[in-house]
């Protein structure tokens, strides 16, 4: 069993960010698994990609949340990448 690749798309001065942070640290630290942080604010084509959405969950390279994360999902879609 691979574990999945949890990445959080975050900016400077971003609001929603820290709260993200909490959520995606929270599921994670649950199901034992590791997650990494990528700032778009030196990336010009992840902010152009994302940015209206950010913070973005991406799992795998696929988006899954964005804005408010919300916990039951994300737990719900790291299981099942977890299972495959």
């Amino acid at each position: 069993m691979e574990k999945p690749d949890v990445v959080l798309i975050t900016k400077a001065d971003c609001h929603l960010c820290g709260a993200a942070r909490d959520a995606v640290g929270r599921v994670t630290a649950e199901l034992g698994l590791e997650w990494r942080e990528q700032l778009v604010d030196n990336q010009p084509e992840l902010r152009e990609q994302y940015a209206e959405e950010i913070p973005v969950v991406l799992v795998n390279g696929i988006q899954r949340d964005f804005w408010k994360i919300d916990e039951t999902r994300l737990a719900r879609v790291l299981r099942q990448a977890m299972a495959q």
